[in-house]
């Protein structure tokens, strides 16, 4: 054959490899990369904000709890109120003592318990004016010496040592029957104390704190002497407060007519009481510094 007769093959046309379709490119052949999107467009989009129910923010909103100062001390101030008036509403609520209490009897503690107000009043007034002659005083010690001698002097009006004198009252008792006990008289003497008396005599004995009234009707004894109707007792204290305390309803001077004694009081601007006591020394107390 020769060559002339050779006719040259038309060489085949070979495609390329589709980009898209990797798996048909030959082998050893790789497929071209596809551009690389930018990180803006790859990330996830932010999730919508879910919407609370009215429960989930009331809930929210009570905790945590924010206390401020202010409210604070306005609770504190509402919890010492309620206490308060708990305190007080269980105070009212409470059966009193005096509720089974007779008119009478209940007129009676309510003087006792204004005059004893108006003494420790008095007391008070008394005090702070002895305060404030020391603070004020130049002489400290003086004033002092003074306000000693003066206590003292009061102590043995107390104990009976020394004679006394004063506004007051007279009370006589008259027997005639001998009917009056003892205790008839230590309730006058009671009476008395409770209404302000400082002394108090009674015939011719000083009565003090630790007298007792011993006996029986027609042969009374006051600190084991013996004393006779009429009985006297001369006390000095405050006439305004002495003779009502003893002629209130019920008092003394209705128990004592009930035992067909006869009571009369009788006031004064000058009572003496001079029957005394001897000082007695203690067997065991001494006196303290302190």
């Amino acid at each position: 054959m020769s060559n002339e007769d050779r006719t040259p093959s038309t060489p085949e046309t070979v495609n390329p490899p589709s980009a898209s379709n990797g798996a048909d490119a030959p082998d050893g052949v790789k497929p071209p990369r596809e551009p690389r999107r930018p990180e803006s467009e790859t990330e996830t989009a932010p999730a919508e904000p879910v919407e609370m129910t009215g429960r989930q923010r009331l809930a929210a909103g009570l905790w945590p709890p924010r206390v401020t100062r202010a409210q604070l001390v306005v609770a504190l101030l509402l919890f010492g109120l309620g206490l308060g008036l708990a305190i007080q509403v269980r105070s009212t609520s409470d059966d009193g003592a005096l509720r089974g209490a007779r008119q009478e009897d209940l007129v009676r503690i309510l003087d006792e318990l204004d005059d004893r107000s108006q003494r420790l009043e008095d007391e008070k007034t008394r005090l702070d004016a002895q305060r404030r002659e020391l603070e004020n005083s130049s002489d400290q010690a003086e004033e002092a010496r003074k306000q000693t001698q003066e206590r003292e002097r009061q102590l043995g009006v107390l104990a009976g040592t020394v004679a006394a004198e004063g506004p007051g009252i007279t009370f006589t008792v008259e027997d005639p029957l001998t009917a009056v006990e003892p205790d008839k008289l230590l309730d006058t003497i009671q009476e008395l104390r409770a209404a302000g008396a400082e002394a108090i005599q009674v015939n011719d004995v000083r009565v003090v704190a630790d007298s007792y009234f011993s006996g029986e009707a027609g042969a009374v004894q006051v600190d084991g002497r013996k004393i006779s109707a009429p009985y006297r007792f001369q006390v000095i204290g405050k006439p305004q407060d002495l003779e009502p305390a003893l002629n209130i309803p019920g008092g003394i001077v209705q128990t004592l007519e009930k035992e067909q004694a006869t009571a009369t009081v009788t006031r004064s601007e000058k009572i003496v009481v001079d029957a005394l006591r001897p000082a007695e020394r203690p067997d065991y107390a001494r006196s303290s510094p302190r």
